[in-house]
């Protein structure tokens, strides 16, 4: 049997076509939907000056303004009615303009392993075409580039002619032939939007320019220069071709999957009041002070990942059948892309032979507790 694959269509020997939207995964942006939320779980983040901090999953906020006041980033329900169910809303603080050397966008770094196929740097690149929603309290135009992450950027500008009105945008980019371009698991493509920046980042749209950091032509809209400006934006996609097709869903657990190769957040679930609830491993004491605590990833991560730091001072482990150790220390040991050991240590030894006996531990922590993992670009 002879099968052709042509984009959203499927042609089968007998010139029979199949469009059920089966589509290979052509969307090189992961989460762009917006409906992964591993760190947050919906609840607003903030970015200070100076500071890159990843809000929803695979989506990194730069926020370089002298600014009072911080730029928050959060899951939002408002959406264009495209059958999307989230959105991320970036809310700007007090407004100030971007110095020169000011940088401020929402970024996301694709890994060089799914994009090799683009062939970027080479005369055989790839066109690309890169499509996506975006919902402003401003008017204006707008700009977002693509970029190896420092040396070659390319920039793009839009309009968005009405305040609060969702606009689908959609820009075609000749593939760059020049210039290194990962194709490992490091940041291999770099898709940024705009938010305000400084003259040291300027550059001409519309063309590939192999002077380092060129993100934004002058003029364009500075959501950071305005007192409580928002922008919303979903529905991304970065697609090989010069058409942009329909945006493509995927199932959520793939979704998850996917986003759990960067970042790995384990939440505590339950009622606050069940102590008894476990965490997804068992342990044993090695010490009157201290367990490990072996982690499976569901996924093999990037690579050898760091712990994002607990949303509480002390995360609480129990020894079985005992209610009365605490761990004030969290840490991680004999970490590997497919999981670790996380140590706990305590200022208070565990009595009744847990340490001489081995006792296997579990986890005890209040609701809402996490503990998270980052291989993050």
């Amino acid at each position: 049997m002879s099968v052709s694959y042509g984009g959203d269509s499927i042609t089968f020997a007998d010139s029979s076509v199949v469009s059920s939207g089966w589509t290979g995964f052509k969307n090189r942006i992961i989460n762009g939907a917006m409906t992964i939320d591993q760190r947050n779980a919906g609840a607003s983040s903030s970015v200070g000056t100076a500071t890159a901090t990843y809000t929803l999953d695979r989506w990194r906020l730069y926020h370089d303004t002298a600014i009072t006041s911080n730029i928050t980033a959060q899951q939002s329900a408002i959406v264009p009615t495209t059958g999307y169910i989230n959105s991320q809303i970036l809310t700007n603080g007090t407004g100030a303009s971007p110095g020169s050397s000011d940088f401020n966008a929402i970024q996301q770094r694709i890994e060089g392993y799914n994009v090799a196929d683009l062939n970027f740097g080479s005369s055989t690149a790839s066109t690309v075409t890169l499509s996506f929603w975006a919902y402003s309290s401003q008017t204006g135009t707008f700009s977002g580039s693509l970029t190896n992450d420092g040396t070659y950027s390319y920039v793009f500008t839009y309009t968005i002619s009405a305040a609060n009105t969702w606009t689908q945008i959609t820009t075609t980019v000749t593939g760059d032939t020049s210039g290194t371009w990962l194709t490992t698991n490091g940041s291999g493509l770099q898709v940024a939007f705009g938010l305000g920046s400084g003259s040291n980042f300027n550059a001409t749209a519309g063309a590939w320019t192999g002077t380092a950091n060129q993100y934004i032509p002058t003029g364009s809209v500075s959501v950071v220069g305005t007192n409580g400006a928002t922008f919303y934006i979903t529905g991304v996609q970065l697609e090989a071709g010069t058409t942009a097709t329909p945006f493509e869903y995927r199932q959520y657990g793939t979704e998850l999957a996917l986003c759990q190769r960067y970042c790995y957040v384990y939440y505590r679930r339950g009622a606050s009041s069940d102590s008894n609830l476990a965490l997804p491993g068992a342990g044993s004491f090695y010490s009157a002070n201290g367990v490990y605590t072996n982690f499976v990833f569901p996924v093999t991560m990037r690579t050898t990942p760091t712990l994002i730091t607990p949303n509480r001072t002390n995360a609480y482990l129990y020894p079985a059948n005992s209610s009365s150790y605490s761990s004030d220390t969290v840490s991680m040991g004999h970490t590997h892309p497919q999981g670790c050991f996380i140590t706990s240590t305590t200022s208070t030894s565990a009595t009744g032979g847990f340490a001489t006996n081995s006792t296997m531990a579990t986890g005890g922590w209040v609701s809402g507790d996490y503990l998270g993992f980052s291989a993050e670009l």
